[in-house]
C-alpha cells in the first residue's frame, strides 16, 4: 500500500513566508517558517519519515484560519484542524501549549507543572523546541522564568511579533 502523500504550500504572513504541510484529511501536520528549511526537513523526517511531500494548495480551513489569525482574528487558529506525531511525552507538552490562553505566557517550569511533570523542565523545553506546528501549537507563548524571550525556532523577532500580535507586552 502506498504511504499517504502530504501537501506543501508556502503562504505569506506579516513575519515571513511559512511552509504549511497538510494531509489527505485536510489536517495541518507541519508549519515552519520558510527561511528555516532545516527545521522543516527535521520535522518531516522525524514525524513523517515514510510520506511523500508534493506541492499543492492547503485546504481552505487551514489557509483561511492562518490568514484570519495573521489579520487579527486571533481565535481563528482554534478552527485549524491539526494532528501531531511525536512521543507520548511530546504530545502531552504540545497539548499543554494549546491550553495557554491567548494573550498570556508561561514558563517552562509552569508548563511542566501544568502537565503533571514538575521535575521534567528540561524535557519540556526540548519538546517545546521540537514542536512541528509553529504558531498553531503556540510554543512562542513559553518564555523564561524571569520573563526573558528565550529561543524560538523562527527567531526571537518573530516570537516578539507573535506575542505582541496576541496582546502580550514583551
Amino acid at each position: 500500500m502506498r504511504p499517504e502523500v502530504l501537501t506543501l504550500e508556502v503562504l505569506p504572513t506579516p513575519i515571513g513566508e511559512i511552509d504549511v504541510v497538510t494531509d489527505a484529511e485536510g489536517r495541518l501536520r507541519v508549519l515552519e517558517f520558510h527561511d528555516e528549511p532545516l527545521r522543516l526537513a527535521r520535522a518531516l523526517r522525524l514525524h513523517h519519515h515514510d510520506q511523500a511531500v508534493e506541492p499543492g494548495a492547503a485546504p481552505a480551513a487551514v489557509r483561511d484560519g492562518l490568514a484570519a489569525y495573521f489579520a487579527g482574528e486571533l481565535t481563528a487558529l482554534k478552527a485549524v484542524p491539526w494532528t501531531i506525531g511525536g512521543t507520548a511525552f511530546q504530545r502531552q507538552v504540545w497539548n499543554g501549549l494549546v491550553e495557554i490562553p491567548l494573550g498570556e505566557t508561561t514558563s517552562y517550569a509552569r508548563l511542566a507543572e501544568r502537565i503533571g511533570r514538575p521535575r521534567a523542565v528540561r524535557a519540556v523545553g526540548l519538546a517545546n523546541g521540537a514542536n512541528p506546528i509553529a504558531v498553531v501549537v503556540p510554543c512562542h507563548r513559553v518564555i523564561g522564568t524571569g520573563g526573558a524571550l528565550t529561543g524560538y525556532g523562527g527567531g526571537i523577532a518573530r516570537k516578539r511579533w507573535l506575542l505582541a500580535h496576541e496582546g502580550v507586552k514583551a
